[in-house]
């Protein structure tokens, strides 16, 4: 196995060479227990734990699968639960099969009616919804996430779209140029921005998008604090400039701040630059966030 000569930095947090080997040393005389389980009991050893005090359990196990692909351990095999394919689902739809015939102005279904995503039946119909109307299907996202289904009132109760939000890029120029922060505070404050990962509509319903985007932004902060125990003080978004303009995030008033390097989030080795190219744009829930991100007040 591989050594390691300097510190391994995940999810803002360093790991040197000392939790390296307790880490290995756990999942090396732990055997018989679940890499979930294994993540568990590193986040309680090494005390890694949400500002809430949940332990970090889903970006652990991210870490230990991370420190495995560079060698410097080697994890239980994975324990199948049912689903045998990849993580990512993407279901064919047909065209002719869309799965809302409503039409209009949004004003016609009001009010909308938000659900975060909590239980079983929620979390099933969300999967299926992403996988089979999202271009990128669903994923489990990385590390934090909060997920609501958005509901018409009338003329019936029908889903009309789903919306995620998860944790931040960990570097994005554009955005770190914006906010004029320096690593250590990029380090401290990086949890106070959200992702909105993903934004699905589900009806051709004017100004649906927006509408959808402006009640769950209006839930987000106390959603997310309740949850992670942190107040959220800026959102950003990733749009595929091939696909999209991006027209109901300019509508809702957030700020283009310019393009990714097109690299993606797990690219530490620079293999993909300018391969999958897409336009930031960002949502301050508060004033002056990116005085407060910079300068951590």
């Amino acid at each position: 196995m591989q050594t390691m000569s300097k510190p391994q930095r995940f999810c803002g947090r360093d790991f040197d060479a000392d939790e390296v080997g307790m880490i290995r040393e756990i999942v090396t005389t732990c055997g018989g227990i679940s890499r979930r389980e294994l993540a568990h009991t590193v986040c309680e050893l090494l005390e890694w734990k949400r500002p809430g005090g949940g332990l970090k359990a889903r970006e652990c196990l991210d870490l230990l699968e991370l420190l495995e692909a560079k060698g410097f351990l080697r994890l239980p095999g994975k324990r199948h639960t049912g689903y045998n394919g990849p993580q990512k689902r993407i279901a064919a739809v047909l065209p002719e099969e869309p799965h809302s015939t409503l039409v209009g102005s949004v004003e016609q279904f009001a009010p909308l009616a938000v659900e975060q995503v909590e239980t079983r039946e929620q979390r099933d119909l969300f999967r299926d919804l992403l996988s089979r109307y999202h271009y990128l299907g669903y994923a489990m996202p990385f590390g934090a996430r909060l997920q609501y289904l958005v509901f018409a009132s009338r003329p019936r109760r029908e889903v009309l779209g789903c919306v995620q939000f998860s944790s931040p890029a960990w570097r994005m120029k554009a955005r770190d140029q914006w906010i004029g922060w320096d690593d250590a505070r990029r380090a401290a404050g990086l949890q106070q921005i959200v992702n909105n990962s993903r934004l699905l509509v589900l009806a051709q319903i004017h100004n649906l998008a927006s509408a959808m985007l402006a009640r769950t932004l209006r839930r987000l902060p106390a959603d997310w604090q309740r949850q992670y125990g942190i107040t959220p003080l800026l959102v950003e978004t990733l749009v595929d400039r091939k696909r999209f303009h991006g027209g109901c995030y300019r509508a809702a008033n957030w700020i283009e701040l310019g393009e990714t390097s097109g690299r993606g989030r797990m690219d530490r080795a620079n293999e993909r630059h300018g391969a999958a190219v897409k336009t930031i744009l960002v949502y301050p829930l508060v004033k002056n966030a990116a005085r407060r991100l910079r300068d951590g007040s």
